[in-house]
């Protein structure tokens, strides 16, 4: 089995050696020149320390070359990013091929998944959405992990389940994979807003609160556009919540622990040092939160400190002391 990986960041990489230390085939392209030459001479990456890159993972240049042949198509770059490399790989990509997307996200401007993004650039290509609670810094070290495989077509995420699966993945599949990439984009908003209550020295109380009421309006969305409960309560769902909210290698729970402490946004991203997915999300769940007329506090609540410069304390305030109402989803 041949996998073309298009993205050399932190979940693409240890992706790629997971699968190289599978027995795949697998060649790694970057947009980055420079990049491309520091990850082959030295088979180290800067953001998975003590890993080492496997020596039959091929780096290129050329996205032909990671594309043209490949059995899978793997797309791990930046949400934002997603568009702008299918374009690049389209001429490259047939429908004997299957493409697994990683990436997490909602396009801004047309709210499409990024699922869907893909097939507006590369139609009668099957993509499958791969999903849950991954945190690239442990599977580069082989701990146990579970993920979820989702397309609409079981006979499609059975081929990615089995190529996917070994001693240090299991992969689960789904046919909602509109839930799962709902929730794939929404959970890293909900973990921006467990960072900000740690960074303003709140505890697990609240950060109990914001992760169970956080999933509840993630359902609350999924609801209106058709998505299936049992997605929202499995690994795409609470299992990636729980895990971008709470665990110190979450990007997103960093950046927020830094709003909360003070920190302007802008200048938190920069100390991370990666990309915080959770900010490119923020505009299109306040669009789509409007559009399908769904209550979303504390969703509207992280949008109003990161975009709307509002002081989080005052904002918390704001939240606790709103109407009180049943937490039964539909009463």
């Amino acid at each position: 089995m041949k996998i073309g990986v298009l993205g050399a960041g932190t979940w693409g990489i240890a992706l790629a050696r997971m699968l190289a230390n599978a027995g795949k085939t697998v060649t790694v392209w970057s947009a980055i020149a420079e990049e491309v030459d520091t990850l082959d001479q030295t088979r180290r990456h800067k953001n998975l320390p003590g890993m080492v890159i496997p020596e039959q993972i091929r780096f290129t240049k050329e996205i032909r070359e990671a594309c043209e042949d490949a059995d899978i198509v793997l797309f791990a770059v930046p949400s934002v990013f997603v568009r702008s490399t299918a374009q690049k790989a389209a001429p490259y990509i047939s429908e004997k091929q299957i493409i697994v997307d990683v990436a997490k996200g909602i396009e801004k401007d047309t709210l499409l998944t990024m699922s869907e993004v893909i097939s507006a650039e590369i139609p009668d290509v099957p993509v499958v959405a791969l999903s849950g609670p991954t945190h690239a810094e442990e599977v580069a070290r082989d701990l146990p992990t579970t993920i979820v495989a989702a397309h609409k077509d079981p006979a499609i995420t059975k081929i990615v389940q089995d190529e996917f699966t070994n001693s240090v993945l299991r992969v689960y599949t789904n046919t909602d994979i509109k839930g799962v990439e709902l929730c794939g984009a929404l959970k890293n908003i909900i973990a921006l807003a467990s960072g900000i209550s740690a960074g303003l020295g709140y505890g697990d109380n609240t950060k109990a609160a914001i992760i169970t009421r956080g999933l509840a309006e993630m359902e609350r969305l999924g609801a209106k556009l058709g998505c299936l409960d049992d997605t929202f309560l499995g690994l795409a769902g609470m299992g990636d919540l729980i895990v971008t909210a709470t665990s110190q290698h979450s990007r997103n729970n960093r950046c927020g622990n830094l709003i909360g402490q003070g920190i302007a946004p802008e200048e938190a991203v920069k100390q991370v040092g990666m990309v915080v997915e959770g900010i490119n999300a923020l505009p299109a769940a306040m669009a789509m939160m409007k559009q399908y007329d769904v209550e979303m506090p504390i969703t509207a609540a992280v949008n109003a400190v990161v975009n709307g410069g509002a002081d989080p304390t005052a904002t918390v305030r704001k939240l606790m002391e709103r109407d009180t109402k049943s937490e039964l989803l539909h009463q």
